[in-house]
């Protein structure tokens, strides 16, 4: 295992470039970054301090800086130093210019001013919160997703993920012996439901890691195989039954679940739009 300083210098909180270099890094084994995290950067004194670390620790230099000033500063330092400096934005930027035929704002943080798609993803945030694991199912119609599943098939996780995004989420397990709220089966067009599965096999061993974490007794249902194999199975048919698009997590992550979802229900409102 091959590791390296990286030096990764925001103006804002850096979460573009964090994600760009996770995006990145995914693509080559066997190394693993030191990583060296400047955020809300905006003044000289802070470069400073950046430079200082960059040359006591040299390594790669990933920034997204808007102010030329800064820029020039940080790119002459690097250049000091020996030590690669590159503007992972520049790129987009330039495309999106010459495009659209606009100069560049070169403002710092412009993507997380208190915009409405800002208060619309709060909004997003609490009612997922309100709406998670069953709960407060009387409104289930003011949802945008819904997803059900059986436990343990990251029904929490993908909707905080979704709402994170901006879609008002809610999840309803579907548990043995338990009927489903009539609320979810008298919703408005707009709302879209997505069953999630995995496999039994996979279900039985997140069940028990869970019940181990929590130091449980591992004599019950909940992680019997055969039982987990008919929950399963009820919970396909369910969802063949209710026509719901079916995604198996089993080999998914919570971002890939939550794409597919993401690609599926700005399908259905497109076509929505052209039927009205």
């Amino acid at each position: 295992m091959v590791e390296f300083h990286l030096h990764l210098v925001s103006d804002s909180t850096g979460e573009t470039l964090q994600s760009m270099t996770k995006a990145a890094l995914v693509q080559f084994e066997g190394v693993t970054p030191v990583e060296h995290v400047w955020t809300l950067t905006r003044t000289l004194r802070q470069l400073d301090d950046i430079l200082e670390s960059i040359m006591s620790k040299p390594g790669l230099v990933l920034y997204t800086l808007v102010s030329k000033e800064m820029r020039d500063v940080l790119e002459l330092g690097c250049e000091r130093v020996g030590v690669p400096c590159v503007s992972v934005l520049d790129p987009v930027l330039t495309a999106f210019s010459a495009f659209l035929g606009k100069e560049i704002r070169r403002l710092p943080g412009r993507q997380h001013i208190l915009d409405k798609n800002y208060f619309s993803r709060i909004e997003a945030l609490n009612f997922t919160m309100a709406h998670d694991d069953g709960q407060m199912t009387d409104d289930l119609y003011e949802a945008q997703i819904i997803l059900v599943g059986v436990s343990r098939t990251s029904k929490t996780p993908t909707s905080f993920y979704l709402a994170h995004r901006g879609y008002k989420t809610a999840n309803i397990p579907i548990v043995p012996g338990i009927a489903l709220p009539e609320s979810l089966f008298a919703l408005n067009p707009r709302t879209m439901v997505f069953g999630l599965t995995t496999s039994p096999d996979r279900l039985s061993e997140i069940r028990r890691n869970r019940l181990l974490s929590l130091n449980q007794k591992m004599e019950t249902d909940y992680i019997d195989r055969d039982r987990i194999k008919e929950e399963v199975i009820f919970a396909r048919k369910l969802f063949n039954r209710e026509g719901w698009p079916v995604i198996d997590v089993t080999r998914r992550s919570v971002e890939e679940t939550a794409a597919q979802i993401v690609t599926l229900y700005s399908r259905r409102q497109e076509e929505l739009k052209k039927q009205a």
